[in-house]
Parts: C-alpha cells; sequence; structure tokens
C-alpha cells in the first residue's frame, strides 16, 4: 500500500478538482460568439438551431416570427431592463459582411428619419442610432439602438441592443457578456450569402426555418423587430 502525508494528499486533491474545473468548462480562449466546430457540445446553452444562447438567471427569451411567412426569424433577449435581438446569417468564405451592411443600415436608419454614427464597441465598430418612435401622447421622438456586427466563418450575426444596454455601461456589459457566449450553428449546406439560418422553437428542431426557404433578410435593417412575438421561456 502507497501512503502519502496529509499535505500530499490535499495538494493532490486540489490538483484533481482543477483537471475537472477545467474540462467542464473548456471552451476556446478570446471573445465570441464561437463557431460550434469550436465548442460542439451544447452545455448549457439553449438550442435554437442556428443559436444556441448562453443561460442567464431572469432573462426572457422569445422568438420572434415573421408576420406573413409565420417562420422564426429573430430570437429576443430580455434581462432587468435591456433587450437583445439576435439574427445569424450565411457569409461568404473570403470575405465579411458587416462593414458593406453598417452603411446600408445607417442609409436605411436616414431615410426613416432617425441619424445614427459609428463608435468602436467591445466586438469592433458598430453604429449607435436615434430611431424614430411614436410616443404614448402621440408625438415624435426617437429611442436609442446599439448595431453589433460580428463576422464569423461563412456566418454573420448582427444584433441590435435596446433598453438599458444602449446607454448604461453596466447593463450593456451583462447583454455583451450573452452574446459573447453564443455558439453559431451555421451548418455545411451551400447557402447564398445573407441567407438566414434557421431557427426553431428549443427542443423543436421541426419547426425551423427550411433551408429551401430562406431567403435574405426581410427585415427592416434599420430597426429592430417589434410585434409577432411568441414567449417560449
Amino acid at each position: 500500500m502507497r501512503w502519502f502525508s496529509r499535505k500530499a494528499r490535499e495538494e493532490t486533491e486540489q490538483a484533481d478538482a482543477v483537471d475537472v474545473a477545467e474540462e467542464a468548462v473548456a471552451e476556446p480562449e478570446g471573445r465570441g460568439p464561437w463557431d460550434v466546430e469550436d465548442v460542439p457540445e451544447v452545455g448549457q446553452r439553449v438550442d435554437l438551431g442556428a443559436l444556441r444562447i448562453p443561460m442567464r438567471t431572469g432573462m426572457q427569451v422569445r422568438m420572434e416570427l415573421e408576420r406573413k411567412s409565420r417562420r422564426i426569424v429573430a430570437v429576443n433577449l430580455a434581462l432587468d431592463g435591456s433587450a437583445l435581438q439576435l439574427q445569424a446569417f450565411a457569409a461568404p468564405r473570403s470575405a465579411g459582411l458587416w462593414e458593406e451592411l453598417r452603411g446600408e443600415i445607417g442609409t436605411t436608419i436616414t431615410k426613416q428619419g432617425g441619424s445614427s454614427e459609428e463608435q468602436d464597441g467591445p466586438f469592433g465598430t458598430e453604429l449607435l442610432a436615434r430611431l424614430p418612435v411614436r410616443t404614448p401622447d402621440g408625438r415624435s421622438g426617437t429611442r436609442a439602438a446599439r448595431f453589433i456586427g460580428i463576422d464569423g466563418p461563412r456566418w454573420f450575426i448582427r444584433g441590435v441592443l435596446t433598453g438599458k444596454a444602449s446607454s448604461d455601461a453596466d447593463a450593456a456589459a451583462a447583454m455583451e457578456q450573452v452574446l459573447a457566449d453564443v455558439v453559431v450553428v451555421r451548418g455545411h449546406e451551400a447557402r447564398a450569402p445573407r441567407d438566414l439560418l434557421g431557427l426553431h422553437m428549443p427542443g423543436k428542431p421541426g419547426q425551423e426555418v427550411p433551408a429551401a426557404t430562406a431567403t435574405r433578410p426581410s427585415i427592416d435593417l434599420g430597426s429592430p423587430r417589434g410585434p409577432e412575438i411568441t414567449e417560449v421561456r
């Protein structure tokens, strides 16, 4: 029988505990969002098809529907007075989409009567926008929104931060961390750039957007979607 001193046993137990902890949280270094090739296991995330969303206490997850087709076109996350809308698209192998799309989004916002300006953010260049809205008393107003674009390997994520996260640093940091923990599942099939990647209800992959009907974004580039929201969590 092999005997260890108390100190040696404690050091061995601590080393074993560290090894187990490292195995449990083994993920790539740096900042996400991640590609599924880098984080293949669902783990502590909600599987929504093209997007796997990290779970947070008190966070509400809603799937947004297109009015005409009734298909799921976006995920909306709400947490402590902030909202983050997410969509994932196919992108070219050789180049990203965000540089081109920023100009298109800015133009659309201007045409709608709003304004936007580029600023540096944790994910690179983003757009800080003032979107036109109608106040409850019928007057015209604006609301702030941050448009974030992230180019990945053959995919692109567009995120829109509204509510407290559009102007409050602490609220923004919490939602930015959620975005950084997202995993994208593009699939290996051929897709045209800007094709919307399929989403489905949690645990119901049959309700995803079929590849044959996935089209270029039919959304307003300049504003987050509003009605037609189904709460799923």
